[in-house]
């Protein structure tokens, strides 16, 4: 009897790591879904689908939304749009509140989206919260002018995510002395930091023969 129990165990543990991730992921596929068929709700009654249709068509709104962004930049990269582009920024920039608000996420958005953007360049490893305890940091820079020409010359910053969730995190300035580069890529970095260390670079989604537990008696 004692013997079948670590068994159990394993089979349970083996179908936790089986369901857990798929569910997880339908989950999240279910949630950027529902957030993209509410844009639907921007059409006129008459063009819903209930209207059209007589029923409710799941998925509409993700094929509209995915078409919206088509259309916008397509019509951006030509040089009416690009105009118009302009003339609708310079009209954000003027409204107080928004300008602040609208600057900020674009600048962000633009080194994280663009294709010659370089939000994360490198993985670093780091000594935080304190000496002696490393973790994995991204470098996004160097300090402005001003913050080296008061510290120092020789300052890089970066960015220490926090696990499993990367996205908050916190901005650091430190000395380039202080810092390790590593070779392992960012996305290898990123995955080995959400996975709290238990997917280390080179390791294939699912690892090689599947999953197998370990448990000791």
């Amino acid at each position: 009897m004692n013997k079948e129990r670590p068994k159990l165990r394993a089979y349970f543990v083996t179908g936790l790591l089986i369901w857990v991730p798929l569910a997880i992921t339908f989950w999240v596929l279910s949630l950027i879904v529902g957030m993209m068929d509410q844009s639907l709700a921007w059409l006129p009654g008459r063009w819903q689908s209930e209207v059209l249709f007589g029923l409710r068509v799941p998925g509409l709104g993700v094929l509209l939304t995915l078409g919206v962004i088509f259309a916008t930049g397509f019509l951006a990269t030509n040089f009416v749009g690009a105009r118009l582009l302009l003339v609708w920024e310079g009209l954000l920039q003027r409204i107080p509140v928004v300008r602040t608000i609208y600057s900020s996420v674009k600048q962000v958005s633009d080194t994280l989206l663009s294709s010659s953007g370089q939000a994360f360049r490198k993985a670093v490893l780091v000594q935080y919260p304190r000496t002696g305890a490393w973790t994995i940091a991204f470098q996004t820079g160097t300090p402005v002018p001003e913050v080296l020409a008061k510290v120092s010359p020789h300052m890089i910053s970066v960015y220490v995510p926090t696990t499993p969730n990367p996205t908050p995190g916190f901005f650091l300035m430190l000395p380039r002395a202080d810092v390790i580069e590593l070779s392992m890529s960012v996305d290898e970095a990123l995955k080995y930091v959400i996975s709290m260390g238990v997917v280390g670079p080179g390791a294939a989604a699912g690892g090689n023969g599947g999953t197998k537990i370990q448990i000791e008696d």
